[in-house]
């Protein structure tokens, strides 16, 4: 997992509500085992029609929002189902943050997990920045080592994140990484116990 202590980019803003695992990467496109390739189909049925070709009514496929890597949203993101494909398809397209007022506590953890940094804000913030994003290109930058947002007034805005999701995705660890801090005390055992 590549480590992240700060991250500025462009905002992508998507103002709705309760967005399911199954509309950020329908299940006819989780037949992959590799973690990657799956932004393309992200929000697939929002981005393009039956036949393939994008809908330039949805706002994504506006060129303003080109490599936006900040995600705005609504309450309740990433209900659904438990598929760890939802943050890999996210990730792959290249959305390093996402900011909502509350997130599925699955999608939450799993986010976490594979180096997306989740953070829940109040949605009176969140519309400010939404209006924003919305009208002409919009920048944040997220200071994960000191837990705030800038944004471009200056204005700083505060998130609180667990310490242990902190430390993991600053150093960039996955639970491998967590257990291979532990190889002397595993090799120990291991050659005491074979």
């Amino acid at each position: 997992m590549e480590p992240i202590q700060k991250h500025q980019g462009l905002v992508y803003p998507i103002n709705r509500a309760n967005i399911d695992t199954d509309q950020i990467i329908p299940k006819q496109f989780l037949k992959r085992i590799e973690r990657k390739g799956f932004g393309q189909f992200l929000f697939y049925h929002w981005r393009f029609d039956d036949q393939g070709n994008k809908k330039f009514d949805f706002s994504l496929n506006h060129s303003i929002y080109n490599n936006a890597s900040i995600l705005l949203a609504g309450e309740n993101f990433g209900c659904g189902s438990s598929r760890e494909h939802a943050p890999w398809a996210l990730l792959d397209y290249g959305f390093r943050v996402i900011i909502a007022p509350s997130f599925a506590d699955i999608f939450y953890n799993n986010a976490l997990k594979n180096g997306i940094i989740p953070i829940q804000l109040k949605m009176a913030q969140l519309d400010q920045w939404m209006d924003q994003a919305e009208r002409k290109k919009l920048t944040l930058t997220v200071d994960l080592v000191n837990q705030y947002i800038i944004d471009e007034d200056q204005q700083k805005v505060y998130f609180d994140i667990p310490s242990y999701h902190k430390e993991k995705l600053i150093n960039g660890w996955d639970e491998i990484a967590l257990t291979l801090q532990h190889q002397e005390k595993i090799d120990a055992y291991e050659k005491n116990n074979v």
